[in-house]
């Protein structure tokens, strides 16, 4: 035993700021992050946001504490991101103000638990560094593509969609990658302020190496050479009416009248529920439709509603949100995978039977998710790999159903969300589905964002919102595949796990090394 005066290691005291401070912080950190994406493209919020978060847990030692001020900041970040959904739940749902306003607060509050749960175990479990922090939050985004079916809006990559130089990353590690890195830029910046050398060095280091990635220019797929020429219909058809009895008909009539001048094109796609009848009580129409094309040489898509008569193994129909295509005299389905609860399915639907009035609610059946691509010119032209609006916000669905693809397709109708940012968001996630899959992205919408994708993610074409119009253009087709395209968002994944895990070990060595020093009195320290 060795007893040494004047040698005391006072404690150190983590200095906060008072609760109600911090929480209006974090709640204000995440209710600008929206300001980042489209319509608005603050991109330095992106980095900004969640640097911020990383603040004020840097400085926070309680785990319940922490827990909080991730809920504040999600909650910010979800009522301010989505209230577009008021538009729908409103005007459309026929729900009071009052009501839509209390069902997007309680939403928020759902999806504020993901950040919260984060914000939570990066305090409880971490060393508290840029790393680990960037890591969690790459965790939690990747629980949205599939918790409770997921809701994969509002990820931080996504900001980064136009940023040229950033553009190799995604092919590489897709929109989980421009999430880390900017993130982890964030963090290290706060790093900066405590001069904490030894992040601020690894920081430097793994921005670079990512940096240096994004310039390397490579170019994982290639085109054929072959073109096809597209024509969009967007019909712009009044969402009030368009499920009006009756008013199914005349819609039909409508994309078929702007369609008469586009037979002779390789391809004409009318978008989501086109047609919003299910395909058999329509079959007279379609196949006329169907063979006037194909006499002019034309395939065709469209949006409708799919039933499967039951079987005799089973007593209840199939209900479908689906494209078709009708091409040399062949007919191919795309079932759609990632349904909208509430909106196309009940989640716990069988539950909801034993309620009085919710006996046998109906809802869609799920498409399989191993869907072979539409194939153009009877089998032997180009492939295309579709996708049904809410669909491409998926990035994993998107990834499998552009394997063996040409080109990809995405039909959506946004008339839902009126003039609010809710379909401009929309439109920047399939930008970033071209980039992680090294494809061309057609888009057919009901009243906008009808828009053609390069490969690169850039709007090549588009027509206005609200209006009634056709977008015109050629497509590549493409071969080959990206990084992201063969491995998904595994390596990021893992990446995130293994900075976890050495975050949570540096943790527990420091604990005990705290425990071998022993504080007594003023007078001296026992070293044992």
């Amino acid at each position: 035993m060795r007893t040494a005066t004047n040698s005391i290691r006072p404690k150190t005291t983590t200095r906060q700021l008072p609760l109600p401070i911090s929480v209006m912080a974090a709640l204000s950190a995440g209710a600008m992050f929206s300001l980042a994406l489209a319509p608005y493209f603050i991109i330095p919020i992106a980095v900004l946001s969640p640097m911020l978060l990383y603040a004020l847990l840097k400085k926070c030692d309680s785990p319940k504490r922490a827990f909080w001020l991730g809920e504040f900041y999600g909650f910010g970040t979800w009522v301010v991101g989505t209230f577009w959904l008021y538009h729908s739940i409103h005007y459309y749902g026929g729900v009071p103000s009052w009501a839509a306003l209390v069902l997007i607060g309680v939403m928020s509050l759902i999806m504020g638990l993901f950040h919260a749960l984060m914000a939570w175990a990066f305090v409880r479990f971490s060393a508290k560094q840029p790393i680990s922090f960037a890591g969690f939050w790459i965790l939690q985004e990747w629980l949205k593509t599939w918790v409770l079916s997921g809701f994969p809006w509002l990820f931080v990559g996504y900001a980064f969609t136009d940023v040229s130089w950033l553009n190799g990353i995604a092919p590489i590690f897709g929109v989980f990658g421009l999430s880390f890195l900017a993130v982890f830029i964030g963090a290290a910046v706060i790093e900066l302020f405590y001069r904490n050398i030894g992040h601020i060095m690894i920081g430097g280091i793994l921005t670079t190496a990512v940096v240096m990635i994004s310039l390397i220019g490579v170019n994982w797929t290639k085109p054929t050479g072959k073109l096809t020429s597209v024509s969009l219909i967007q019909g712009n058809i009044p969402q009030d009416l368009k499920w009006q009895e009756g008013f199914g008909i005349q819609t039909l009539g409508i994309y078929a009248g702007l369609s008469q001048s586009e037979w002779g094109r390789d391809l004409v796609v009318w978008p989501e529920a086109a047609i919003p009848l299910f395909q058999d009580e329509a079959s007279d129409h379609i196949n006329a439709l169907a063979k006037q094309a194909n006499a002019d040489g034309s395939a065709w898509i469209t949006g409708i509603m799919y039933r499967k008569t039951p079987s005799d193994a089973s007593n209840q129909a199939e209900f479908y949100n689906s494209v078709m295509l009708y091409d040399a005299n062949q007919v191919s389905v795309y079932k759609k995978q990632q349904l909208v609860p509430f909106g196309e399915y009940i989640p716990f639907g069988g539950l909801l039977d034993i309620l009085p009035g919710l006996e046998g609610v109906a809802s869609l059946s799920r498409g399989d998710d191993k869907q072979p691509p539409l194939k153009l010119g009877g089998g032997v032209g180009d492939t295309i790999g579709a996708a049904i609006c809410y669909e491409v916000a998926y990035p994993e669905t998107t990834r499998k159903n552009a394997l063996g693809s040409n080109f990809l397709l995405t039909v959506s109708n946004d008339a839902w969300f009126g003039t609010t940012a809710g379909p401009l968001q929309h439109l920047q996630m399939v930008q970033m589905r071209s980039l992680e899959t090294g494809r061309w992205f057609v888009r057919a919408t009901n009243n906008g964002v009808t828009a053609l994708i390069d490969h690169q993610g850039r709007i090549i074409k588009q027509i206005p919102q609200f209006q009634r119009d056709i977008l015109r253009g050629d497509v590549p087709s493409y071969v080959g595949r990206t990084p992201y395209m063969v491995w998904g968002h595994y390596p990021m994944l893992g990446f995130s796990l293994v900075l976890i895990f050495l975050s949570i070990m540096a943790k527990k060595m420091k604990n005990t090394t705290a425990k071998r020093e022993k504080f007594y009195t003023a007078d001296g320290v026992v070293d044992r």
